[in-house]
Order: C-alpha cells, then sequence, then structure tokens
C-alpha cells in the first residue's frame, strides 16, 4: 500500500536573474552544479545521480525563465511531483525560487532541510 504524500511549498530569495535562474534549475549542466552530483538527459527523462544512488524523473511542463516540474518516475501513477518555480516581486524586483515538493509522514524536516542544503549551494554558485 503507497503512503498519502504531503505537499511542502517553500519560498528563497535568490539573487540573480530569472534568466540565470532558469538555467540553473532546468539545464543539466545547471542542475549539476547545485542539485546533483551527475545529471543526464534522455529526451524528458532526466537521471540524477547522488552519491551512487540514481533517480529518474520525467519533466512533465516547463516554461522558459518560469519554471520547471518533474514526476519522479519510481512514484508510479502518484500525482506527486517537484516544482521549482521563479517568481519576481513586481514592487521590488526581487527574484524568488518557490519549491513544491511532496513527504511522507514524518519526512516533513528532513525533506526542508534537503532543500535548505540544496539551495544554499545554489547560491554559492550563482553568488546570490
Amino acid at each position: 500500500m503507497l503512503m498519502e504524500k504531503n505537499r511542502l511549498d517553500l519560498e528563497y530569495i535568490i539573487r540573480t536573474s530569472d534568466h540565470i535562474l532558469y538555467n540553473c534549475i532546468s539545464s543539466p549542466s545547471g542542475l549539476e552544479d547545485w542539485f546533483a552530483d551527475e545529471v543526464n538527459i534522455r529526451g524528458d527523462v532526466f537521471t540524477f545521480f547522488w552519491e551512487g544512488e540514481e533517480r529518474k524523473a520525467e519533466l512533465v511542463s516547463s516554461k522558459k525563465n518560469q519554471f520547471v516540474k518533474f514526476h519522479w518516475l519510481e512514484d508510479g501513477k502518484e500525482k506527486t511531483y517537484f516544482e521549482m518555480r521563479i517568481k519576481i516581486d513586481e514592487m521590488t524586483g526581487e527574484v524568488a525560487l518557490l519549491v513544491t515538493d511532496f513527504f511522507e509522514d514524518g519526512d516533513e524536516e528532513e525533506t526542508k532541510m534537503l532543500w535548505d542544503s540544496a539551495v544554499d549551494n545554489l547560491r554559492r554558485v550563482i553568488g546570490g
């Protein structure tokens, strides 16, 4: 039986342009800089490698300089995904990365810490 997953929404201010941020969240080389050790792409399937672990995700949808949305293939038919969306504040021009992910009961803090750590790497890479 599959456990019901819970949705997690996070927001991070990133000091960069939407164009640079989009490249970091949408291209294999950009994702390798901060998200995974290695990223390969074949068609719409991205293969992510972390310390020998491999996970495949399908790029479900994307819009240039706005968002990317992936579905983990091992999650089967579940409606779970992870999405990275770029938001620009109209008043301040501040660029934010909005992350939506899903976690199993009891894993919320771990999931949040993984994203916090990854985004810290992203900020180091782009100087933001």
